[in-house]
């Protein structure tokens, strides 16, 4: 009679894929907490081998410009000019670009498959983040608790908790 012996290995059957995140997308806002994000990921991404996708929101002027004229006053803000907005938004590119430049160059650093992205013109960052997650289909949603925003009481940040809410794919919130 013939025995076989069977060993068992760490590698995955057949049918099972071999990691279960293959990209991975962190929203960044500059915050504390969103650089924590993206040291984890960053960290995530190099151990699984993960596509890394570093993820920046750019609100319209609007919500900065004039937010308190109108009730101090009792009338609306004076529009922008089309020269104001594109200031604007020249001045958020070089913001953005320096938020997310410090997590692309470390996970360049490690050999990994990096992409920096930026959206303009977002109203909601959270419907940015899930849709933007959708279009690269996304594995793995990473943010941080309270970014930029005022509520620091809030013990889960507006964005974290909107984007664990409605995202379709996993989400790792990291304090």
């Amino acid at each position: 009679m013939k025995t076989e012996t069977v060993r068992r290995t760490s590698e995955p059957s057949a049918g099972i894929p071999k990691t279960l995140f293959k990209k991975i997308l962190v929203a960044v806002d500059g915050s504390e907490n969103s650089q924590r994000a993206a040291r984890a990921a960053v960290e995530l991404a190099d151990k699984l081998r993960a596509e890394l996708i570093i993820f920046h929101a750019i609100s319209p002027p609007t919500t900065y410009y004039g937010s308190t004229y109108g009730s101090t006053v009792g009338m609306a803000p004076p529009p922008l000019s089309q020269k104001e907005i594109d200031a604007y938004y020249a001045y958020s590119r070089r913001v953005a670009l320096g938020i997310v430049g410090e997590s692309v160059s470390e996970a360049k650093k490690l050999g990994i498959n990096v992409k920096p992205e930026l959206a303009e013109g977002v109203t909601s960052i959270v419907e940015a983040i899930i849709n933007h997650a959708k279009k690269e289909n996304t594995d793995l949603i990473v943010v941080g608790t309270r970014g930029l925003g005022g509520f620091k009481k809030m013990l889960m940040g507006s964005v974290s908790s909107g984007v664990i809410s409605h995202a379709d794919c996993p989400v790792l919130v990291v304090r």
